[in-house]
């Protein structure tokens, strides 16, 4: 409601071009978010003649909560010597990731813009591979040479602070930027007393580090297991390259929940937001997998074929099909949901398969030995013999036990083959169950049926 009301007042600002006013609104609000928001109902061409009024600093916060939309269309259709002294200001990360989401021709009018050290920066990190530490680090590092005293890094530190994105951790490196050290921000004031102290013998060389290719679910999982605010990325000789700040790192853990909960649902992950994502792209990530499925349940069709017989002659075994298959594939999705998420958060690794598995083949054995107990009551109550109410809860303690281990292992194996566990998804799991628990309950049935005759 305050947004709204507040828009024309703004575009009346603009249309008279009320310069001081405009100014004090981009520079006196509380937060910048709040400025943002204010904005909303302006058009991008509006919102940037009102965030030029901005002092850059103030203009670059502001910037960070538009919508990726905004951002990207104020880049592609605003003046060009003004948006490339936007973005040479913008977080070394962020804005490798924004010139992506523009044009190539519009990149190229940018970097031509930019100062030569900025548009290297650039380049370099837009060579990193997507997925990757490189890929979502940032260069605004506090790097301090190790022979500098504590008095010498807080001189150092004053000069460096306003360019840098955090300075919570101050990195330290010899001559040739191979990592050495770090040292906090709190431990460098704490020491303002011993002022010749050198960081050499104030740092702690106990460091947790990723490398630069290491994947950024990787780098996720080392930052929650340390609580870190900022991880150092290295390459394969050490040397310091950047940090990736805990932000990204939610980002990151974001994008990688997202990607999961998708294939666990059997759609390939979306690019872009839902209601972004045209709707023949969106048919299509979702149509590979149904077909997928499709297949498989078409298998079931094709394997209860093969006992179309047997089941004419046993009629009543088709009411507890639904059952069978279900109490697997519910069973299998369920193991394959817990053992997808704890890999996720680092709970289970490749080298707790066994563990996994024991762990699965007793839960199936305890809930099939439930189950098929108030299974082979309910048989019993629907009339039937105890030689023929046996079969369901045999094949039920059988069928869960599978669904179980299926469930539970396969992600494991993908995992161990370089595939993303999650595409051992939910239905995919179902579907396979669902085969196997068809020949399981008719093996079981026709080995015990005869001997009712």
């Amino acid at each position: 409601m305050i947004n709204t009301l507040y828009l024309p007042e703004l575009r009346e600002m603009l249309a008279e071009n009320r310069t001081q006013e405009l100014r004090e609104f981009c520079n006196t609000l509380y937060h910048p978010l709040r400025t943002a928001e204010f904005m909303e109902g302006l058009d991008a061409q509006e919102a940037w003649q009102v965030l030029k009024h901005a002092e850059m600093t103030q203009r670059l916060e502001i910037f960070g909560y538009f919508t990726r939309d905004r951002q990207v269309s104020i880049l592609t259709h605003e003046d060009r010597d003004e948006i490339a002294e936007l973005v040479a200001g913008l977080a070394h990360d962020d804005r490798v990731d924004l010139l992506q989401e523009v044009s190539q021709d519009v990149t190229d009018e940018l970097l031509s813009r930019l100062p030569e050290t900025e548009r290297r920066d650039i380049l370099r990190l837009q060579m990193f591979p997507e997925g990757t530490a490189g890929a979502v680090m940032t260069t605004d590092a506090a790097l301090l040479g190790e022979q500098l005293t504590v008095s010498e890094a807080l001189s150092e530190l004053s000069e460096q602070a306003e360019e840098l994105e955090t300075i919570y951790y101050l990195y330290v490196v010899d001559g040739t930027q191979h990592l050495r050290g770090v040292v906090s921000t709190r431990q460098l004031v704490s020491a303002m007393g011993r002022s010749e102290t050198k960081l050499l013998d104030l740092m702690e060389t106990d460091i947790v580090t990723v490398n630069v290719l290491d994947d950024q679910e990787v780098v996720a999982q080392k930052v929650a297991q340390y609580d870190l605010l900022a991880i150092p990325v290295v390459d394969s000789d050490r040397r310091m390259l950047g940090i990736i700040t805990h932000d990204d790192v939610i980002d990151v853990v974001r994008e990688e929940a997202t990607e999961d909960a998708h294939r666990i649902a059997a759609v390939n992950p979306l690019e872009e937001s839902y209601l972004k994502t045209q709707l023949l792209i969106l048919s299509w990530k979702r149509g590979i997998w149904l077909t997928i499925l499709f297949v498989a349940a078409l298998l079931t069709a094709f394997t209860l074929q093969n006992y179309e017989t047997d089941l004419a002659q046993h009629a009543w075994l088709i009411l507890f099909i639904p059952l069978v298959i279900s109490s697997g594939g519910n069973t299998g999705s369920q193991s394959a949901t817990l053992v997808i998420t704890a890999m996720a958060v680092g709970d289970v690794k490749l080298t707790d398969y066994f563990q996994v598995a024991y762990r699965e083949l007793a839960m199936g054995l305890v809930l099939g030995g439930f189950l098929g107990s108030i299974g082979f009551l309910v048989t019993l109550l629907m009339g039937h013999p105890v030689q023929e109410a046996i079969i369901i809860p045999i094949t039920l303690i059988l069928v869960i036990v599978c669904g179980a281990l299926a469930g539970s292992t396969l992600p494991l194996l993908f995992k161990r083959l370089g595939l993303d566990p999650a595409l051992m998804s939910n239905p995919f799991v179902a579907g396979l169950i669902d085969i196997l628990g068809i020949v399981i309950y008719m093996n079981v049935a026709l080995s015990l049926l005869p001997a009712a005759s």
